[in-house]
């Protein structure tokens, strides 16, 4: 899984026709790797939001502050390695428009060892 994080103002920057021309990159970025069978599902994300957490019986609500970093976008791939994995994401149009821009990569959990319960796909 990728998950996609840029400062919250990042693209403020971009021309519109660069930030036009980022989004047919992504679009190409995107098309290579379903003609490649390695993408399962990629979506940007919307830049509010909420945080939940739990204090014993109580819940608290933040608002996403996206003048700081936040999650922009997340891509379920396909890959035999962690180092197939790190060459997908090295060609993200994020790092050529985006100086702030990282993806966090991170294997998905199957099965759980323990009770062999399988999550669902």
């Amino acid at each position: 899984m990728f998950y996609i994080r840029n400062a919250g103002d990042a693209k403020l920057a971009l021309t519109e026709d660069e930030h036009l021309e980022f989004i047919k990159k992504c679009e190409v970025y995107i098309g290579r790797l379903k003609a490649e069978n390695n993408l399962v599902a990629a979506q940007p994300l919307v830049r509010e939001g909420l945080v939940i957490s739990r204090n014993g019986n109580n819940w608290n609500s933040t608002q996403i502050d996206a003048s700081k970093e936040v999650q922009v976008g997340y891509y379920h791939i396909r890959a035999n390695d962690l180092q197939e994995a790190i060459a997908m994401a090295k060609e993200n149009p994020e790092f050529e428009y985006v100086p702030s821009a990282t993806i966090e990569i991170r294997p998905i959990k199957m099965k759980e060892e323990k009770t062999n319960f399988v999550y669902p796909t």
